[in-house]
């Protein structure tokens, strides 16, 4: 059986050739075509998947905001998530419990990476209560810190910060 590595080597792989195939197309607006079949993602997934196992989730995706560009896709096997230690997951999960550090993420996914550009927004609180929301975010890996106070989103992290916001759509 291949490895977790192997597995996610050839699924990127994979991708890679059908977004090649997709923008090659004729006739589509700025490069990008409609799939002709709506769960095609899906489709290549399950090519990927070993027959025997308990099956796997994907999640792709590609942002652009203001001066960003953001494209990421991982996938796992179920089998190999079940087995993960779900507890030690939740500081990072914890993190993003929050309306105001949500706020926060938003506001610096879209391009206000200066601690006086966020200071400045309403309903932040004070510049304590600010920075020790920056550092919450920080230290579970939904921010970097640069130089002179400015914060971005590393870009490991935008397209899950999404999908983990999609999932919490209602």
């Amino acid at each position: 059986m291949a490895s977790v590595e192997e597995r996610l080597a050839a699924l990127e792989a994979q991708v890679a050739r059908l977004a090649g195939e997709r923008d090659a197309g004729a006739g589509t607006p700025a490069g990008v075509a409609a799939p002709t079949d709506a769960l095609w993602a899906l489709g290549g997934l399950k090519q990927r998947i070993p027959a025997d196992g308990a099956g796997a989730v994907l999640y792709t995706g590609t942002v652009r905001t203001g001066d960003r560009n953001y494209d990421w896709q991982y996938g796992a096997t179920v089998d190999d998530l079940l087995d993960d230690d779900w507890p030690a997951l939740a500081g990072t999960l914890t993190a993003l419990a929050h309306p105001v550090r949500l706020r926060l993420l938003r506001e610096i996914l879209g391009g206000r990476r200066g601690t006086a550009e966020l200071a400045g927004l309403d309903g932040i609180g004070t510049t304590g209560q600010l920075h020790h929301h920056l550092r919450q975010l920080a230290a579970a890996g939904w921010l970097r810190s640069g130089a002179r106070g400015r914060y971005d989103i590393p870009p490991e992290r935008a397209v899950p910060l999404l999908a983990i916001l999609t999932a919490a759509r209602r």
